[in-house]
């Protein structure tokens, strides 16, 4: 015996019968527009470190006077490399403590390719001013 008919009157219908029930059980039935503003999904709390905040102002006010070329340079190849290195330091100690945060290493890996691209510029244009960045920075060159 086969259809509706070998069914015992009142027993509950297989959930696989049910039309709705072919969606997976999380995605929700109406559309997120439709659904009232209280239902909002919240969203879980951000970790924020503190030593992943950017340079202050005045941590970079003092890398720039200090490889400062003349008086209101701020664009010279010394002070972007400068400045590129304290960024680098900073993520490099926070890699440290926090050796899973891929994020951030790819960031690192950013910097130092750009690093290396002033480094380079500053090699062909002037040697001399490029060993006196790298003796001052302490970089491994």
């Amino acid at each position: 015996m086969t259809g509706p008919a070998t069914r015992r009157e009142g027993a509950a219908r297989p959930a696989a019968a049910h039309a709705r029930t072919r969606l997976p059980l999380h995605v929700p039935t109406t559309p997120a527009i439709l659904r009232p503003a209280e239902m909002k999904i919240a969203q879980p709390q951000q970790f924020v470190s503190e030593d992943r905040v950017p340079l202050t102002r005045e941590q970079k006010q003092q890398v720039i006077t200090e490889y400062a070329r003349s008086a209101g340079d701020t664009g010279s190849a010394e002070v972007q490399i400068a400045l590129l290195t304290e960024r680098i330091r900073g993520l490099t100690e926070h890699l440290k403590r926090f050796p899973k945060d891929h994020h951030s290493r790819r960031g690192l890996l950013k910097l130092v390719g750009q690093r290396r691209r002033f480094l380079a510029y500053l090699v062909k244009k002037d040697s001399a001013r490029y060993r006196a960045v790298v003796a001052r920075l302490g970089l491994r060159r």
